[in-house]
């Protein structure tokens, strides 16, 4: 039976592990306060890294984007503009505010937010827009940021994807009041679970931090309300070693997306992911369109890739206006999402992937679609 080449696999070595094992020797796996520890250490690294003031180490994305939120005063009543393409931590995230997500539809190119149709959405309830970066890809953040700044808005940049990527030679944030970041097993890095906020904003920063700890200014003394939000030392000593490889891990899924791109253009039925002028892509998932097709034919098409030990995967099947939870939150239809959700699926591009394998992924497509 042929092995499956998975659609993403966290990239552990030894360093992970002595980073780790140090961690468990030391006796400290977790702090209330961050000073000298291994959290602390990550931030300060990933806030160079993405060229920001502040950068606030918290236990998963959904957190990061939950807190995002809070600090920004979003409540019962508002509304925050988001993708319904995308996954559902994003939508989740403005109703665990009690705030309504009001979806835009997407641009049926780069699966991003259509910057064109936010416009239309944005009413006197609306006090955010939270634009997700699909696929590694950034959205179209200048014009997001001028729409913002013409009605007042907070962005909330949702980046979990998009590790590496950057946008007119910015990274994710630049344009955004706090980003958000993701470190899940199958991220361009990882921490295993975890999250990050990054922002140049000093008291966003600091109401983070409290907020983190249980509304914490010093130890036992809750001055505002808060969670335990706190990232863990083993995901935070990790997280610095991935960092560190991170740049490496882009390189190589972009050479597999540049192989896919060149081997795949020759299938018309295929509608392959582009990089817009101007924007570097870090491909966490290349995702190709099946022109002309029912979600019945794309299924299809996944199912005898997998057969063929190709781990497609489908992103996102179900659009979040949808589900069954958040119907309520949208009577609007959104024609280009539930189309890209009947007809797109994703291939192994992660950096564990060989060139035999890349290799194999590509003929197997050619064969199944041709």
């Amino acid at each position: 039976m042929r092995k499956t080449i998975p659609i993403n696999m966290p990239q552990i070595d030894e360093q992970e592990i002595a980073m780790v094992t140090k961690v468990l020797k030391s006796g400290v796996l977790t702090t209330r306060v961050t000073s000298g520890s291994m959290v602390e250490r990550f931030e300060g690294a990933f806030a160079d890294f993405v060229n920001a003031r502040h950068a606030v180490a918290v236990n998963s994305g959904t957190a990061a984007l939950h807190m995002a939120l809070w600090v920004s005063g979003i409540k019962t009543g508002d509304e925050v503009i988001v993708p319904s393409f995308t996954f559902i931590a994003s939508a989740e995230a403005v109703a665990l505010t009690g705030a309504k997500p009001v979806f835009v539809d997407i641009n049926p190119r780069t699966y991003n937010i259509d910057p064109e149709k936010i416009e239309a959405a944005i009413t006197e309830r609306t006090r955010a827009i939270m634009p997700v970066d699909l696929y590694g890809l950034s959205a179209e953040m200048d014009t997001i940021k001028e729409t913002a700044e013409k009605h007042s808005l907070k962005i909330i940049e949702d980046v979990a994807q998009a590790h590496g990527a950057t946008f007119k030679g910015k990274p994710p944030g630049y344009f955004a009041d706090m980003a958000c970041w993701s470190f899940y097993a199958s991220k361009n890095m990882t921490t295993g679970e975890g999250g990050m906020i990054t922002t140049d904003n000093e008291e966003l920063a600091d109401n983070l931090r409290w907020i983190r700890s249980h509304g914490e200014k010093e130890e036992y003394v809750s001055s505002m309300l808060g969670h335990n939000y706190r990232m863990p030392e083993m995901e935070a000593a990790m997280g610095i070693v991935q960092l560190q490889k991170l740049p490496a891990f882009v390189e190589k899924r972009r050479k597999n997306a540049k192989f896919l791109t060149e081997r795949l253009s020759e299938i018309e039925r295929l509608q392959l992911p582009i990089e817009p002028r101007g924007c570097k892509h870090s491909w966490y998932l290349y995702t190709v369109r099946l022109r002309d097709s029912d979600k019945a034919e794309r299924d299809e098409v996944v199912e005898k890739l997998r057969k063929r030990g190709v781990g497609a995967t489908v992103y996102y099947q179900v659009p979040i206006h949808l589900m069954p939870y958040y119907r309520k939150f949208s009577e609007r239809r959104l024609p280009e999402t539930e189309k890209a959700a009947r007809q797109v699926f994703s291939l192994p591009v992660h950096p564990g992937v060989t060139p035999k394998e890349i290799h194999h992924v590509a003929d197997s497509v050619v064969r199944v679609v041709k």
